[in-house]
């Protein structure tokens, strides 16, 4: 494919539907993380407390347990209306539209629990919405549609950080004039218009229900009971159909691999705000620089991570993007010893926002590739889930950690060699990866033809 080709790959609508939603999956991050580490943090909690807080992300590191439900159970009226994946979407944004106008209401420093029990409310809500949204952009751009995935996955990670990045920028900017418990009220309008966008994409038609069929025909000889049939091909077939379709030993790498990559990653950003915070920036330089310019920069470093990805292959942009994502961590280290520089502060976001981009389209990709078509949103679950458990799980102790080492400088360097294991692991298993990949693609290539072949036949007749 040519530059030229590569280019015109981004005109199709479709694209904007994974946009609109990614910023539905990234606007949650903005309400429990972010924004509540600044409010914790200016109402006086330590950064022991602050990074206790965070276990509420753990609900990401387990999602997986009831994706099942996600791909299978039909909700009453919302299904009709907007189809499987949309329906979940839309309730999931209600709930977190509910949970954001309880706590625009209270004083978490006065009232710690409640607000750590509504939040809890807000991730598995959002936790929940992710599962949806990963399965809306798989069937929207299936494996057999390899040249789009990158394509689609720059989209969602676009989508991601402007919900996260844009709502930040203007929280952080405005949090010293209307106080924070005004920029929850605000944020609650945000949610409102994101229920709108999902209202506007349009459910993406896939032979997903024809596979769980015929997989339920399969369980039913064994186990002789349509009830017991449509549980098991609920909660065993996708876990059963990934280590079936790699191999155990494969799979269980795989795996690995996944949970190890993003380890690093997490322990920087858990902490990100309180650090910059204490080496002395305000919340509008935070906003400013951390928010409004990461996400232009995450815009035009994604995109250009994406056209690399599609020239040259996953696995390299894997490869690039972790060695990269390694060394910029390195940059949060040189301020605190240099402290609160602009100019550096400026340099660091630019360098981290295209590491960070770079690396999480070629991720996305990867895992996507390793979906099937029947269980999308389970197997691309327990997948990210793994991925998601550093930064939502782990990264809890990352406060301790600060604490214990009593050393920002310390603390980066650190995190910068927590991505070598997994590097390590790629490298010796890069044309294993490769291999995988390239099968992966044919094998999901030629069902998808068989299957359009037959649903031809079936309109015809």
């Amino acid at each position: 494919m040519t530059w030229q080709e590569t280019i015109k790959s981004y005109w199709d609508k479709r694209l904007l539907w994974v946009f609109m939603l990614g910023c539905s999956s990234g606007f949650p991050w903005v309400l429990i993380g972010s924004n509540m580490s600044g409010w914790l943090k200016d109402a006086g909690l330590t950064r022991a407390a602050i990074g206790y807080f965070g276990s509420i992300f753990a609900v990401y590191a387990i999602n997986f347990l009831w994706a099942p439900l996600v791909d299978r159970v039909k909700l009453p009226i919302l299904h009709s209306a907007l189809g499987q994946r949309r329906s979940w979407v839309f309730l999931c944004q209600t709930l977190i539209l509910i949970c954001t106008l309880f706590i625009a209401g209270v004083n978490p420093a006065n009232d710690l629990m409640f607000t750590s029990m509504v939040a809890l409310g807000i991730a598995i809500a959002s936790a929940t919405q992710d599962i949806a949204i990963d399965a809306f952009r798989i069937d929207t751009f299936p494996k057999s549609a390899s040249n789009k995935l990158p394509q689609a996955s720059a989209m969602a990670v676009i989508g991601w950080w402007t919900g996260y990045s844009l709502p930040g920028y203007l929280a952080f900017v405005n949090a010293d004039v209307i106080g924070w418990n005004g920029v929850y009220y605000g944020m609650a309008a945000i949610t409102a218009i994101l229920m709108l966008f999902t209202l506007l994409v349009g459910e993406p038609k896939t032979l997903r229900e024809k596979l769980q069929s015929q997989a339920e025909a399969r369980h039913e000889k064994v186990v002789g009971n349509p009830i017991i049939s449509w549980f098991t091909v609920t909660v065993v077939e996708p876990f059963l159909d990934f280590f079936k379709r790699n191999g155990v030993q494969v799979a269980i790498t795989l795996l690995l691999f996944v949970f190890l990559f993003k380890i690093g990653e997490a322990f920087l950003g858990r902490m990100s705000i309180p650090f910059y915070k204490e080496i002395g920036f305000s919340n509008e330089q935070i906003g400013h620089y951390s928010k409004l310019i990461g996400w232009g920069a995450t815009i035009a470093f994604t995109l250009l991570g994406s056209m690399f990805n599609v020239k040259f292959g996953i696995v390299r942009g894997l490869m690039i993007g972790g060695i990269a994502m390694s060394a910029s961590n390195l940059m949060f280290a040189w301020i605190a010893k240099a402290g609160p520089s602009e100019t550096l502060f400026l340099a660091t976001i630019i360098v981290d926002n295209f590491t960070t981009a770079f690396s999480t389209v070629a991720f996305v990709s990867f895992l996507t590739v390793l979906t099937g078509q029947a269980f999308s949103a389970t197997q691309y679950a327990l997948l990210a889930s793994l991925g998601n458990f550093g930064r939502t799980t782990l990264a809890s102790f990352s406060g301790e950690l600060v604490d214990y080492l009593n050393d920002w400088s310390l603390f980066f360097v650190i995190t910068s060699l927590m991505v070598i294991p997994s590097l390590l692991m790629l490298y010796s298993l890069r044309h294993y990866f490769a291999e995988l990949l390239d099968k992966a693609r044919k094998r999901d290539h030629e069902e998808h033809e068989a299957n359009k072949a037959e649903l031809s036949d079936t309109a015809s007749s």
